[in-house]
């Protein structure tokens, strides 16, 4: 059930990084676009909380979900600045190996048993990430130290986001909690940056940030339950291949070709979750 969970959320995290990729094709701001998911967001798990009833709210919950809700906020603005920077497929690749963070802190710090052949299966995937985003590149201009600099705060942020949310749930703190104070506390945070910006505002960034934000409350409820039932050094990685998702979505939208290494990569992935079902 929590692979099944974790897949799902996949699928949600990837079909949003498809709309942020079809987005930046248009000229919306990224910064507008996440605060309206926020705002959305923060709406539907706050409506929900107070339909049912909100858990008892601590500092601890407080805190970790504000951090959650930057550090994810913070993670997708120094990647879109690393994409202006240096070639979009390198970036995406070096920035997915932000994965790498969790699943070793779930193993080195929460203490979480893995055997030989889900090592196996973990490696497959995280190589199978980097490999479906990697494009040689040539003759691309790269504005080298900031361009490392941006990759380097997005892997740290989107790293120290799945060490947080694992500790979330192995402090038993309810997910809904979570996602309210992540949400609120990231909203805030992005309309912090929008004053600082001042970038246009344009009526389709709040239609677009609506369905985002519809989508990310789904994918992370996912999320949360598959890292509390599952093993999350596990978990990551299957998230991690949301690059699929987009890969696909480029091949059957955008009509982009499929590289034969993309096309091993697909097949490796699959196989990276065979191996870590066994």
């Amino acid at each position: 059930m929590w692979i099944g969970a974790a897949i799902f959320t996949m699928l949600c995290f990837g079909t949003n990084n498809m709309i942020f990729k079809w987005s930046t094709t248009k000229g919306y701001s990224k910064i507008h676009i996440q605060l309206f998911f926020y705002l959305v967001a923060f709406s539907l798990s706050l409506s929900y909380g107070l339909f049912i009833g909100i858990h008892h709210m601590n500092i601890v919950t407080i805190v970790l979900g504000t951090l959650i809700g930057i550090l994810n906020a913070n993670g997708n603005i120094q990647m879109s600045k690393a994409f202006e920077k240096g070639p979009a497929n390198i970036t995406s690749s070096l920035i997915s190996m932000n994965t790498i963070i969790p699943v070793l802190c779930a193993s080195l710090i929460f203490h979480e048993h893995i055997t030989l052949i889900q090592w196996v299966g973990i490696v497959i995937m995280l190589c199978s990430a980097v490999v479906i985003q990697y494009s040689p590149s040539t003759n691309v201009h790269i504005d080298y130290l900031p361009w490392m600099l941006r990759i380097s705060f997005a892997i740290l942020s989107l790293g120290i986001l799945g060490v947080l949310m694992k500790a979330s749930t192995y402090l038993n703190i309810h997910p809904l909690n979570t996602l309210i104070c992540m949400y609120g506390g990231g909203a805030v945070y992005l309309i912090v940056n929008s004053l600082i910006q001042k970038e246009s505002w344009q009526k389709s960034e709040g239609k677009i940030g609506a369905v985002v934000g519809l989508l990310s409350v789904v994918g992370y409820s996912c999320y949360f339950f598959a890292l509390k039932s599952g093993i999350s050094s596990i978990v990551f990685p299957i998230v991690s291949l949301s690059c699929l998702v987009v890969l696909c979505g480029s091949f059957f939208i955008f009509h982009e070709k499929l590289k034969i290494h993309q096309i091993v990569g697909v097949i490796t992935a699959l196989l990276g979750i065979i191996f870590t079902k066994i």
